[in-house]
Formats: C-alpha cells, sequence, structure tokens
C-alpha cells in the first residue's frame, strides 16, 4: 500500500501577492474608467448654463446633468428643457421645447400660441406677472414669430420650435429657425452645482 502524502500549501511569497493586489487595483479602476465613459458618453453628459437666455430659471455658472438617452426613446414633449447643438454657431444651447412637428406657432408679446390655443406657461407666470405690474411686456424686444427671420408658422417633421424663458434676450428658433430632432443632445434633468441651486429641473 502507497501512503498517500498531503501536500502542505506553499504560502504566497510576498512580492506576488503584491503584484497580485496591483493587479486588482489597476483591474478596477480600468472597469471605473470604462463605466464613467459609457455614462459620460452615451447616458449623461454635463452642461454649463452660459448666459442670460434662460432666466429666471437657469442661470449662468449653473452646470446640469443632461440626459442623453431619453430621446433615443422617444421624442421631446412640449414644456421640456433641452440641450441642443447648432452647427452655425459650434455651440450647444439651452432653451425649452414649445411646439412639435405640425404645430402651428404664433408669438405675440408675451402670449404663444400652438395651434390656435394661448399656452399656459407656469414656469414664466410669476416674470409676466411682475413685468406686467411695472407696465412692461416680459417680451419686451423679442421678436414675435413668425417674422421676417422664419417666416413659415408650422413646424416641419422631425423638427421643434425651441425659446429661451427670457424672450427679450435669447437667440432661438424665432431667429435661427426649427431644430431638427438630429441636433438635439438630451434633456436637462438636475442643477448640480452650484450647491445653493440643487434640483431636479421641473418640464412644463
Amino acid at each position: 500500500m502507497v501512503d498517500e502524502q498531503l501536500q502542505e500549501q506553499q504560502p504566497e511569497s510576498g512580492g506576488n501577492k503584491a503584484r497580485k493586489e496591483i493587479f486588482e487595483w489597476v483591474k478596477a479602476l480600468a472597469i471605473a474608467a470604462l463605466l464613467v465613459w459609457i455614462i459620460r458618453w452615451f447616458l449623461f453628459a454635463p452642461f454649463a448654463v452660459d448666459g442670460p437666455s434662460m432666466q429666471p430659471n437657469f442661470h449662468t455658472g449653473e452646470r446640469l446633468i443632461v440626459n442623453k438617452i431619453l430621446y433615443e426613446i422617444r421624442e421631446p414633449k412640449r414644456g421640456e428643457v433641452v440641450v441642443f447643438h447648432v452647427p452655425q454657431e459650434n455651440r450647444d444651447f439651452i432653451k425649452r421645447v414649445i411646439a412639435l412637428p405640425g404645430d402651428t406657432v404664433r408669438v405675440e408679446g408675451d402670449e404663444v400660441y400652438v395651434n390656435d390655443e394661448k399656452q399656459d406657461e407656469p414656469y414664466l407666470k410669476q416674470a409676466i406677472a411682475e413685468a406686467q405690474a411695472r407696465g412692461e411686456l416680459w417680451n419686451q424686444t423679442g421678436p414675435n414669430f413668425p417674422n421676417e427671420l422664419v417666416t413659415e408658422g408650422t413646424v416641419p417633421a422631425d423638427s421643434f420650435l425651441a425659446m429661451g424663458d427670457n424672450r427679450s434676450n435669447s437667440e432661438d428658433s424665432r431667429r435661427i429657425g426649427y431644430i431638427p430632432y438630429d441636433q438635439l443632445i438630451g434633456r436637462a434633468d438636475v442643477i448640480f452645482w452650484p450647491l445653493t441651486d440643487i434640483q431636479i429641473i421641473k418640464h412644463g
């Protein structure tokens, strides 16, 4: 009979243990970097507000999280705050969706009509009321719509009409025309900076 000998497990050397630990750290960091890259480019992206066009609801310096996947699933809705690219400006804009494909739009001062129905626009009620209390229009110097720059009042297919909340000081569809869906980057969903402004963005 041959006796079976049990081999004792040799303790791992210090060098091998250190190399294994370094490898695990490198692997974890690589996975984390990959996840950040996927989230950054395919799901969410940061955006910095620059300029007064969305006052009083958004201000220069605020940083937002933009949901990039939402409009791969569905089309935008009226009242949503969106970020889109404007090739002729070579930059990204933040505006509010006012009208969708097939809608007929009319802007007369502070009154916005979509398909001949006056829009409520709760996000501007206070600003309009304060302007009217001063005997002024909120849209005091901004163009009406349609106008000499954009003469067609019906939104074409696969496009939308967007305007800034600061109607007197916004470069938007009243000047640059309708925005094709393929220029959409995503919906602005969260203000995360500065800390005093942190909030989930209300749409419509």
